[in-house]
């Protein structure tokens, strides 16, 4: 049997290789036995998928697996965002989902997401518990019902999760100031589930949407990976500067995360952008509450925090740590540095749509273009540069990395004085004058992940190179 272990968000695999049919029963499997040992079967469960090859098929496995447990799949009649899936999970008073998706993974990936009754990522309490009820369930067999029978039965329900969310951004976000603002955006649905979003939100009005990347191709051609990141974004960079688009919108895979572009087509990082939408809610619609950010997160949200009179809590990579802080503390907004964003009022977890759509709605209520807002931020905290450097590894070397980054002490980087080494998640160095950089490993990947933020695009570079050569990589 292939070990199914749940890494950052989920258990992600090589189709055809470990992600098999088989296996995804046994994860589905899991998932029941799971949910009858809490108790937690009444309500039963979303089942979503995203784009990706077969992955409608591998959602159909689940759904008659959950039924050959007498477990009810409400199961998505099309390919759909992980945060639409999330959001029924509450709508629908469901116990969670299981969504099928390896969200920004090569096209070669496929996964599978458990996502609790609260609608979050699973902490690693509860994949725990999923991981030795998916090593019971190798042991002793996968109960299914098949999917004609199932629907005759009433424990297979074909469900559009597509209402209950639309229904929910329209309570948060003003949708006929976005459809009458007159703006011209360029969005990249970059082949995924979030193909359509935009375009049918901001519809019906003097605002235009051209969207690129919107059918299906699960190769996801043109990119390496449907990660809304600069160097996948050149076609959305084109498209602005071919239409003259005041911004640029994109999604991931299964568009739990975003990536913008201004005007002019260059990409505002992550760090940037969660960093604006902070302040978009803190000073544009005078918002107050506590703000979460992962280690991976600018130090701009802490400076915003001291501006704006609010805490910032700061946690490990990944919103099954990010989550229940969020919900804890009754959050403002949550961010990490993969382009991941939660907003109170939604659910406690990444999603892309929600936020573009409230960048728009900076935009409109503000007047100012990207690149000026980009610069408003700036004149609030200071300049903040940042970049990620991922660089694949042989896995035979990790011991040998980490033990070469463990023995590491530094007194300066680059130049910067190292002031504290912290090792919660990865080594991150935190310099002088609240830059910092981190080396960590990937969740989900056989990656190596680098990460630097300073002052200046070159102090970035400076930084990465210099930790790459201390990681010995």
């Amino acid at each position: 049997m292939t070990a199914i272990r749940f890494g950052t968000d989920g258990w992600r695999a090589i189709i055809g290789r470990d992600y098999t049919f088989d296996n995804v029963a046994l994860c589905a499997q899991g998932v029941a036995q799971y949910l009858r040992s809490e108790g937690r079967t009444r309500g039963g469960l979303m089942v979503g998928y995203d784009t990706r090859f077969a992955s409608e098929e591998f959602a159909a496995e689940v759904a008659q697996v959950l039924a050959g447990n007498g477990i009810v799949a409400h199961l998505c009649d099309r390919a759909s965002p992980t945060p639409v899936v999330s959001y029924n999970i509450l709508a629908r008073k469901a116990e969670g989902a299981a969504i099928i998706t390896a969200s920004h993974n090569p096209w070669q990936w496929n996964g599978f997401k458990y996502k609790p009754e609260y609608a979050g990522s699973a902490t690693t309490e509860v994949t725990a518990r999923l991981e030795q009820e998916i090593e019971r369930a190798a042991v002793h067999g996968v109960k299914r019902l098949p999917v004609e029978e199932a629907r005759k039965r009433g424990l297979l329900l074909d469900v559009d999760p597509t209402g209950p969310y639309l229904e929910n951004l329209a309570r948060l976000v003003d949708f006929p100031a976005l459809r009458g603002a007159g703006l011209h955006i360029a969005s990249d649905a970059m082949w995924g589930a979030g193909a359509g979003y935009f375009p049918t939100v901001l519809s019906n009005g003097s605002t235009r949407v051209e969207e690129i990347h919107g059918g299906r191709n699960p190769l996801f051609p043109g990119m390496a990976n449907p990660e809304p990141i600069a160097h996948n974004l050149v076609p959305l960079s084109h498209c602005i500067q071919r239409t003259r688009a005041d911004v640029g919108l994109a999604l991931d895979g299964d568009a739990d995360r975003f990536g913008l572009m201004d005007e002019r087509g260059e990409s505002i990082t992550t760090l940037q952008t969660f960093s604006l939408l902070c302040l978009y809610l803190l000073e544009v619609r005078k918002q107050r509450g506590p703000l979460v950010r992962s280690i991976t997160m600018s130090g701009m949200v802490n400076k915003l925090g001291v501006a704006f009179g609010v805490p910032v809590f700061e946690t490990p990579v990944g919103f099954k740590f990010l989550g229940p802080v969020f919900m804890r503390e009754d959050a403002l907004a949550a961010g990490e540095e993969s382009g991941g964003y939660a907003f109170r009022g939604n659910i406690p977890e990444r999603d892309g749509i929600i936020s573009g759509l409230m960048f728009l709605d900076m935009m409109v209520k503000t007047g100012k273009r990207p690149s000026e807002l980009l610069a408003h931020l700036f004149d609030v905290v200071g300049p903040h540069f940042y970049d990620r450097w991922d660089v694949h590894f042989d896995p035979e070397r990790r011991k040998a990395t980490q033990e070469r980054l463990a023995a590491a002490r530094p007194d300066s980087l680059a130049g910067k004085q190292v002031e504290r080494i912290d090792t919660q998640d990865g080594h991150r160095f935190l310099l002088a004058g609240g830059h910092w950089c981190l080396v960590r490993f990937s969740g989900t990947e056989p990656l190596v992940r680098m990460y630097a933020e300073a002052e200046s695009p070159d102090a970035v570079k400076q930084l990465l190179g210099v930790v790459r050569d201390l990681a010995g990589l």
